[in-house]
């Protein structure tokens, strides 16, 4: 008889907002704000644990906007432009107002560091106690992220919401399955990914990663992105899908391996993956001419 499993739950909400390019724009920087705690207030009120935004949020800072040789050419960035006392004052707010409502909160932003060094592009992980408990950043840039603009991280990071785990990605990651499979290795239920859009099909990505790797993808995209946010389920289905109009919204599931959508991928589809690349073929393994012979007749 099989042991019995203990099935993990936690309520989850992926958010779409608009994304601003001028972090000069304080006014920008302030209405993104109010929109992303607007959303949280929303996400809340449907009882979620934890609400996952788009990178660029707050502000996708343009290349050729932060461009020394801009606005017409792409250079290295003076970020200097960049309004971070207004940033961080509107990151501080949405910090309290996770701890207000209780609702882990992961916001993008640009994290910034010492001295000459250019920023990180981060993830941030926000408890519902209103305390940045971890911070994701980007590795894998793009080429004018990498020459021009960010120092890449160096890590996958993990945390848990009620015994659920989370891994982060953003950008253009969701174009590397070995960072997907990375985070299958380190166990995690649910990989939430953040992007200002990238090419290529997305939504057909998260749905590919989450199939083959059996967990959760929470795709995470601008409101004005030729696909809405959304939740894909262990099995590739779509649980939800925020409004394909354009507007700000959240979709609310719950992530309960359990259901139906969850229960074989996770039970059964995972583990015997990892069986399979453990090396259990090699005792079947024969020693026969006709076998090592590739060009034998029928």
């Amino acid at each position: 008889m099989s042991e019995a499993r203990n099935f993990k739950s936690v309520r989850l909400a992926v958010a779409q907002t608009p994304v601003r390019e001028d972090p000069r724009d304080v006014e920008a920087l302030r209405e993104s704000g109010r929109e992303v705690r607007a959303l949280m207030r929303e996400a809340g009120a449907q009882g979620a644990r934890i609400v996952h935004f788009p990178e660029g949020a707050i502000c996708f800072p343009s290349k050729l906007v932060m461009s020394v040789d801009g606005p017409d050419a792409v250079g290295p960035a003076d970020w200097d432009r960049c309004r971070w006392p207004v940033l961080r004052s509107e990151l501080a707010a949405i910090a309290e107002l996770a701890r207000e409502l209780r609702l882990w909160t992961v916001i993008p932003s640009v994290h910034r560091l010492s001295g000459p060094n250019r920023p990180h592009n981060s993830l941030y992980v926000i408890s519902d106690r209103g305390e940045v408990v971890t911070r994701y950043d980007e590795r894998l840039l793009s080429k004018t992220k990498v020459s021009y603009m960010y120092s890449p991280g160096v890590s996958p990071v993990t945390f848990e919401v009620d015994g659920v785990r989370f891994g982060c990605l953003l950008g253009m990651e969701i174009h590397y399955p070995e960072l997907f499979a990375e985070y299958e290795r380190l166990d995690v239920d649910c990989v939430l990914f953040s992007t200002s859009g990238t090419p290529g099909n997305t939504a057909a990505q998260a749905q590919g990663h989450a199939t083959v790797n059996s967990y959760w993808v929470s795709l995470s995209v601008p409101a004005q992105h030729n696909a809405p946010s959304g939740i894909v389920a262990p099995n590739g289905d779509w649980l939800a899908r925020c409004r394909a109009d354009g507007s700000p919204s959240v979709a609310v599931v719950n992530l309960d391996d359990s259901s139906e959508a969850a229960a074989d991928a996770v039970t059964y589809g995972r583990p015997w993956r990892r069986e399979a690349r453990s090396g259990i073929y090699s005792e079947h393994q024969v020693s026969d001419p006709r076998s090592e012979d590739r060009t034998s007749a029928f």
